[in-house]
């Protein structure tokens, strides 16, 4: 699966949609990045924008938004009801999926570097990327704000981690970090009473509440400083407010880290505590967007309490994580508006979204592809999803009660290898698509000659690696393959026996298509390593597919 890493720029401009516009576009005209919003402030006279893509797209486009925001905005001038410093006031880094924090720091960091160094803007890192503790906390490096950087910045405890330390009265200062990804999630009561919900938070949030003795004054410990009961949720802030559109209050929270507190575990707290005041919650709402993860996590969560298996399809596990949390309580929610992973492929054609038909009519035309890379990865696909079935046939059944858990297990991983198969499918296509723009790029000089060289030696290469990390997975299909062989449903085994079998076809196409890519590649070193590769994996394919068979004539004569 892609890298995928939001980004969060707040601009200091929230009135000129004119300089707005210019600002964004430069993010849209970065390919691998989709703009999913745009909130201008006209008192704040700031502007957030919240983009997602892959880390070198993101980085590009980060940079160059800062580069227009440096050129539009004048701080010099600027007056805004929201703290800021600089006409990028922060940039920040988000983790989404398939990356960690530490990885993103050293995207943060190069960006930062981009900025001082070609824009000459002074840059403070800040959050997962601070390289002082001092610089953790953003409203720390804020402090005094644009006004006070001409003296600050005299200060030796003050100096940029890029860019000059000099105070540019046109840009001011940036601060470019990482951090956790943060829910916006608000859970409804069925009261109209706020003190109700505002008692609720106290009691769910990480900072809790201040104890009071029975006269109701603040107890104190021996400093003098209020002495605070904690809340049941780590990484929570929480409120109580009335929403006068929907006539019910909301305990709101802000999430700092849905791996630590997640939806499911926030909003079983809320309901816990609502029950001790006679209420119940009647369902939620998630500001903004959120990482696939954070839904499907409550998914899985809902699905174990029910005693259900949770190796099904991905859709499954979030309808039910949007049912259980009651996400269209008030307002609707749409999965391919809010979830980011589904905004970013919203307006993407792709091969998986035809229809079984439309694809296989797509593979039989004139065009050069989809071809057998594609239709490989299909056959990894079906063959994960056919162990899936047979799992699944096999969880609940009382006669294989003692395979529960490895059915449970084998479900889940058939279901991760079908998503990733469904994945190669397009990457395949893009890969040769990829190779042939390449050919086509000019060659009249021979500088253009050098870099078409070079885009066509690239795209061979990936056009080799897709394939061939299709082909090592096939063993991982193998593995599934083999468990519902032997213990699954033997209704079902014929389905299981398919399932080994289209693993094969997926790594027999895959290795063709490693082989018939290798004589465009003229780095011998990669081309020799591809090859070795691709022939080792397949003789262990094929190995395994004849264990596989032996033990499903075992099985037919048992």
């Amino acid at each position: 699966m892609d890298q995928i890493i939001e980004c969060v720029p707040n601009f200091s401009e929230g009135r000129n949609r004119t300089i707005i516009n210019k600002i964004t576009a430069e993010i849209e005209s970065v390919e691998g990045v989709s703009l999913l919003d745009v909130d201008p402030g006209e008192d704040t006279n700031r502007t957030v924008v919240t983009f997602v893509g892959t880390p070198d797209a993101v980085v590009d486009a980060a940079f160059k938004a800062i580069a227009k925001a440096s050129t539009l905005i004048d701080m010099s001038v600027h007056k805004g009801a929201h703290p800021r410093m600089g006409a990028t006031d922060v940039c920040p880094l988000i983790p989404v999926t398939n990356i960690t924090l530490d990885e993103c720091v050293e995207y943060a960091k190069r960006l930062a570097r981009r900025v001082g160094c070609e824009l000459k803007i002074p840059v403070y890192l800040y959050g997962h990327a601070a390289t002082r503790p001092e610089r953790k906390n953003l409203p720390d490096i804020r402090k005094g704000e644009y006004e006070a950087l001409p003296e600050k910045m005299k200060s030796p405890g003050f100096m940029p981690d890029e860019g000059p330390a000099v105070f540019n009265p046109k840009t001011g200062a940036t601060v470019i970090g990482v951090r956790e990804f943060m829910l916006a999630y608000n859970v409804n009561l069925n009261t109209r009473d706020v003190s109700l919900a505002k008692e609720i938070a106290g009691n769910v949030r990480e900072s809790g509440v201040v104890l009071r003795n029975e006269e109701g004054a603040v107890i104190k410990d021996k400093n003098g400083d209020p002495v605070r009961m904690p809340g049941k949720l780590k990484q929570c802030q929480a409120g109580g407010w009335f929403i006068e559109k929907y006539g019910c209050v909301q305990v709101t929270m802000n999430l700092f880290n849905y791996k630590i507190t997640g939806l499911h575990t926030a909003y079983d707290a809320v309901c816990e505590e609502a029950d001790r005041y006679g209420l119940w919650v009647t369902g939620s709402e998630l500001v903004g967007v959120t990482p696939k993860q954070a839904l499907f996590d409550a998914g899985v969560h809902y699905l174990n309490k029910m005693g259900r298996n949770i190796g099904i399809p991905e859709d499954e596990v979030i309808q039910t994580a949007i049912k259980h949390l009651g996400l269209n309580d008030i307002s609707g929610f749409d999965p391919e508006e809010k979830i980011i992973e589904y905004a970013m492929r919203k307006n993407k054609k792709r091969l998986i979204d035809l229809s079984v038909g439309d694809f296989i009519d797509e593979v039989s035309s004139d065009s050069p592809a989809p071809g057998g890379g594609s239709v490989s990865a299909v056959s990894g696909a079906l063959s994960a999803a056919l162990a899936s079935m047979v799992a699944n046939l096999t969880f609940n059944n009382k006669e294989y009660a003692q395979h529960q858990k490895a059915m449970k297990d084998v479900s889940v991983k058939a279901q991760e290898l079908k998503e990733f198969y469904l994945e190669s499918i397009d990457k395949d296509t893009d890969a040769f698509n990829g190779f042939m723009a390449a050919l086509r790029m000019p060659k009249a000089t021979d500088a253009e000659k050098q870099k078409r060289k070079e885009a066509i030696q690239e795209a061979a290469k990936q056009a080799t690696k897709v394939p061939l990390t299709v082909l090592e997975s096939t063993l991982l299909l193998l593995d599934v393959a083999e468990v519902v062989v032997n213990k699954g449903n033997i209704n079902a085994l014929s389905d299981a026996v398919v399932s080994a079998s289209q693993a094969l076809a997926a790594a027999e196409g895959a290795w063709m298509n490693v082989m018939i890519n290798i004589p465009s590649i003229t780095d011998k070193e990669f081309a020799e390593d591809a090859r070795v590769q691709a022939d080792i994996l397949l003789e262990k394919v094929i190995k395994r597919k004849n264990i596989i068979n032996k033990h499903v004539k075992k099985r037919l004569e048992s």
